[in-house]
């Protein structure tokens, strides 16, 4: 068997398995219950540089 039969078996089978965990996990950390408050923040942190008003651009 080649190495790329190898990858290939391996990514089919267990390399699927691995990746739907790791989406599933990082789906549950962002929305546990505990982050809303941290989630606001990273959203609102684009803006916090921001002058009211007034363009970046200076037009």
């Amino acid at each position: 068997m080649s190495l790329y039969d190898q990858l290939r078996h391996f990514a089919d089978s267990y390399g699927l398995v691995a990746l739907l965990i790791l989406f599933l996990g990082l789906c549950l950390w962002v929305f546990r219950p505990g982050a809303k408050q941290q989630n606001q923040e990273v959203a609102r942190s684009i803006f916090k540089d921001e002058k009211t008003g007034e363009r970046q651009d200076g037009k």
